[in-house]
């Protein structure tokens, strides 16, 4: 069976992403939910990773890779994209832990659930289930959905 392409998975993705203001409510919650699951991932250092004395060594980073690995499957400039969208996401939460307002698995989980929240309504309106009740992989769809968006608005080929 031959692997889909990007835009194989944008075309069933789209399916159940027709109304407009789902379609807005992708665009505010996808990017929270992306950095609060890093977030919530952040603080669990990787098994054995203790003695290298670096916050960048767990399951928040871990997460990156591997879906940037699945981005790379599907387009080389998708998954650049990415890097740098993770890349930014890992900026905000090195920012976040300076500032001391507390630990960032807390705010991570109420932005989490906050921005679930945003998404169900979004699907409510639609009147259709997320795409991933369908397969789980259309969860790391839904980031490079809306870069694929920006691509085509730039003219960028991916």
């Amino acid at each position: 069976m031959p692997k889909k392409s990007a835009d194989d998975w944008f075309a069933e993705y789209a399916v159940c992403h027709q109304n407009a203001t789902n379609k807005t409510l992708h665009w505010i919650c996808i990017p929270l939910i992306v950095l609060s699951l890093i977030g919530l991932l952040w603080g669990v250092a990787l098994p054995g990773t203790a003695s290298l004395d670096s916050p960048y060594w767990n399951w928040g980073m871990l997460l990156i890779v591997i879906s940037l690995l699945f981005y790379l499957r599907l387009s080389l400039m998708l998954a650049a994209g990415m890097f740098l969208v993770s890349a930014a996401a890992v900026g905000v939460l090195v920012a976040y832990q300076r500032t001391g307002l507390g630990p960032v698995w807390v705010a991570s989980l109420v932005v989490f659930v906050v921005a679930w929240i945003g998404q169900f309504i979004g699907h409510k309106i639609e009147g259709k289930k997320p795409a991933f009740f369908e397969d789980i992989q259309y969860l790391l769809i839904g980031p490079i959905w809306l870069l694929a968006f920006i691509y085509r608005r730039l003219g960028i080929r991916y």
